[in-house]
């Protein structure tokens, strides 16, 4: 039964996968691109992968459609196709194809030498998997065998997700004008055009709203023993405050959290990771090795894990934040000048 529902999602997978390929209506795509992000997760609690289907239910299904959806005020709803020759087209179709086939064979040719799916003789199934399940609780004694593998054993990798993170909010704030950060006045007909005085929607994200945030503070606090924390966590609260933004608009929300604020918090997370693994250092252990923060080792795993995670989710949030803000502003822009 569960090979047949496993099979059945798959399916729904590729279907939808084939279907966003195929669709020139930008707006459907994104719409597709959450059911593929909700249908990824469903597949991953199928897989016992809950940590996992919660990221991809946040981040897949949650707030990249919202994310998407604001670009689509820059870039139109349908794609705009250039008049070129026949014969230029389909040499540029046949070029993508070629593209594809030649990355495709690069990419099976590359996990041909991996172990088979599930292979109990594989090295991860041997060493890795085992060191973790069986010294995780005695090493760092949290109930959550994932984020101990998240922040503490792999923290290089993680710091470097933040990192990325980090990055592209910094890099989309390059690309767009710094009036973002200048409190300014819509003009009537972007006044008019906006949905922010439907009621309805108003009073119900009235409701929905401090859910939102509340719930993103309890994933953010129990990571440790759950499904959860800094990733998770700062996506959630993220989508709160951008749910704000697209009904109350943009001004109002640049009054909750002013841009400026959310830049400083956007380093402040970087900031709070990297001085937890250059304190670990100064008390005489290795980088983001947190046994050395207290005298219990434990309680040093625990409270380095706290610290990290917090900055984690401090970043996250800032920077899908700004990266919705800077895309706003500039669709509002463009509907300022016509």
């Amino acid at each position: 039964m569960l090979q047949v529902f496993d099979i059945i999602l798959l399916l729904l997978l590729v279907v939808t996968a084939i279907a966003i390929a195929r669709t020139t209506d930008l707006f459907a795509a994104v719409m597709l691109s959450g059911i593929y992000g909700l249908v990824s997760a469903s597949f991953f609690v199928a897989l016992d992968a809950v940590d996992v289907a919660f990221t991809e239910a946040a981040v897949g299904a949650g707030i990249f459609p919202l994310l998407m959806l604001v670009v689509l005020g820059v870039t139109g709803r349908y794609e705009k196709t250039a008049l070129k020759p026949q014969k230029a087209a389909l040499m540029k179709k046949v070029a993508v194809v070629i593209t594809m086939v030649i990355t495709g064979g690069l990419l099976i040719l590359g996990t041909m030498d991996m172990p088979a799916f599930g292979d109990p003789e594989a090295p991860a199934q041997q060493h890795v998997n085992i060191r973790y399940i069986e010294q995780s609780p005695e090493e760092i004694g949290i109930p959550n065998m994932v984020t101990s593998v998240l922040a503490s054993y792999r923290g290089y990798d993680t710091l470097g997700e933040v990192l990325v993170i980090f990055t592209a909010a910094m890099g989309v704030l390059a690309l767009f004008s710094s009036q973002l950060f200048v409190t300014r006045k819509l003009s009537v007909k972007i006044k008019k055009d906006d949905m922010h005085d439907h009621n309805v929607l108003r009073i119900v994200s009235k409701i929905l709203i401090p859910l939102i945030l509340l719930f993103a503070f309890y994933v953010q606090f129990h990571g440790e023993y759950g499904p959860g924390g800094g990733f998770q966590a700062g996506v959630i609260f993220a989508a709160g405050i951008i749910l704000y933004t697209m009904l109350y608009g943009l001004d109002k929300a640049r009054q909750v959290i002013k841009p400026g604020v959310l830049r400083v918090l956007c380093a402040l997370g970087v900031f709070i990771y990297g001085c937890t693994g250059v304190v670990s250092m100064l008390s005489g252990g290795n980088f983001l090795d947190y046994s050395v923060l207290a005298s219990d080792p434990i309680i040093g795993q625990h409270l380095g894990i706290l610290v990290i995670e917090l900055g984690v989710g401090i970043t996250i949030a800032a920077g899908m934040i700004l990266i919705f803000f800077a895309f706003s502003h500039q669709a509002e822009s463009q509907l300022g000048e016509e």
